[in-house]
């Protein structure tokens, strides 16, 4: 590949990170190292000579935007159009895809697996150089960052993504991520508490704990790195207020870590604990280790000990040889769990899994019927569960104007993660003046659908 040298003149850069927060946390790590060599980030994709486009391959859905997205970014390589000098590929889809990217979207320069990303200004480099012999640079992932690799944190000021580990030992027939992602790497306590450390001298009181499998956090390291001794370590973090859980797994919801749910004052009373599905035929073709009644059994114990906790969960309708019977018993399970929460996906056939070859396939329209009936059935669980807040006076997090007229603030209580979950919304602050990042506590006045209307009682 032959290139000018000096290609970078103004060393600018325009990121685009798609998919997960898992992604998100990658990328800023990219940027943190992207800034320490010197690079500013371009407002637009115009204005930049490098553009980066971490891309997700989840599902079909995903893997659909990021191709649309890097043919968007593509486009600036025209000089009529922009300025970009390097167009790159990293994430998922670079570490799956690599070799038809390359063949079929010429104008990438880069393209960088997930487990190369921390090699970004060193390509990039080695690229203005001249001396790259290959556009594609992707291997078995086995890199994660440390407390010791540069992070820009561009999330809300006031909250962070933490990933304690990267990669997943679990074999689900329908997931792509091991493949994607490699074998679990979990990192120390130490690393995390110190990088916890790191974000909450810079205004962070918000630490949202993600990985492809948080229950199994430090099965790779020895006894003093497990998940309880995490949540001991971070609790001790000054300035974080609030800690919230994703991706637990209901096979490995221990006492003792329920027992430090519902004793600390800053782990919040809010679980994301992925389910899939109720019906044990459908769970074992998952290759999910639990049965439907052991979920509602983990489900009633940690309810039991936590009665106002919030739970947040997935489910996959439609997967292979999901049965009417099977469908009903989704159905009934989530009548029953009724969970404050629940992301509903459409299975699509991924190859490289398992489950494409799985047959009977369920019929695209019986899938939407009976994802439409689970999202009606879902809404009217969660307007019943919000009705409980009307009256009640609870701490929201302040993150702005609402995003639809600046007369009213919007916000979060403990049971609403970032980006997924409702808002508080603020239509009387009384005489008080917020700033984005302060926990208030806001009487809830009305429910809607899924948001919560409320006014500010005080500050704290």
């Amino acid at each position: 590949m032959e290139l000018a040298s000096k290609m970078f003149t103004e060393k600018t850069v325009f990121f685009t990170s798609l998919g997960c927060s898992k992604n998100l946390v990658d990328s800023q790590v990219m940027l943190g190292y992207l800034g320490l060599d010197g690079y500013s980030i371009a407002s637009e994709p115009n204005l930049a000579e490098v553009i980066i486009v971490n891309t997700c391959s989840f599902i079909e859905a995903s893997k659909k935007e990021s191709v649309e997205t890097i043919l968007e970014m593509a486009d600036f390589k025209n000089p009529e159009n922009g300025q970009c000098k390097a167009l790159v590929i990293s994430g998922c889809m670079a570490q799956r895809y690599a070799e038809a990217l390359e063949a079929e979207i010429p104008e990438a320069d880069l393209i960088i697996g997930t487990g190369e990303y921390n090699k970004i200004t060193l390509l990039l480099k080695a690229l203005e150089d001249g001396k790259l012999s290959q556009k594609s640079f992707v291997e078995i992932p086995k890199f994660i960052h440390t407390e010791y690799d540069p992070r820009l944190n561009t999330s809300p000021f006031y909250m962070a993504w933490l990933k304690i580990s990267e990669g997943c030992n679990r074999n689900c027939t329908f997931c792509i991520i091991p493949k994607l992602r490699g074998k679990l790497r979990s990192r120390s306590v130490e690393s995390l508490v110190q990088e916890a450390k790191n974000l909450a001298s810079t205004g962070v009181r918000e630490l949202n704990l993600i990985s492809q499998d948080l229950s199994d956090y430090g099965v790779d390291l020895d006894e003093n790195n497990k998940l309880f001794n995490l949540l001991e370590g971070l609790e001790s973090v000054e300035n974080i207020d609030w800690i919230r859980l994703f991706y637990f797994y209901p096979d490995e919801l221990t006492d003792e870590v329920i027992e430090k749910m519902a004793t600390s004052s800053k782990i919040n009373k809010y679980l994301d604990m992925p389910v899939q599905h109720f019906s044990t035929n459908v769970l074992k073709r998952m290759n999910r280790k639990i049965t439907g009644e052991k979920i509602h059994e983990r489900i009633e114990k940690i309810r039991s000990r936590i009665p106002e906790v919030v739970l947040r969960t997935s489910i996959i309708v439609g997967f292979p040889g999901e049965t009417e019977e099977d469908f009903e018993l989704l159905l009934e399970g989530i009548k029953k769990a009724r969970f404050n929460h629940l992301g509903i996906f459409r299975y699509s056939d991924e190859e490289g899994t398992p489950a494409f070859k799985l047959q009977p396939k369920v019929s695209q329209d019986i899938i939407e019927e009976r994802f439409d009936r689970l999202f009606e059935t879902q809404r009217e669980i969660v307007r019943e569960l919000n009705s409980h807040y009307l009256g009640k006076v609870i701490q929201v997090l302040v993150e702005g104007e609402h995003e639809e007229t600046e007369l009213l603030i919007q916000g979060r209580h403990e049971g609403q993660a970032p980006d997924i979950d409702g808002k508080v919304i603020i239509n009387d602050l009384g005489d008080q003046t917020l700033e984005v990042g302060d926990l208030v506590s806001v009487e809830i006045t009305e429910v809607l659908d899924y948001d919560l209307v409320g006014r500010v009682v005080s500050i704290n």
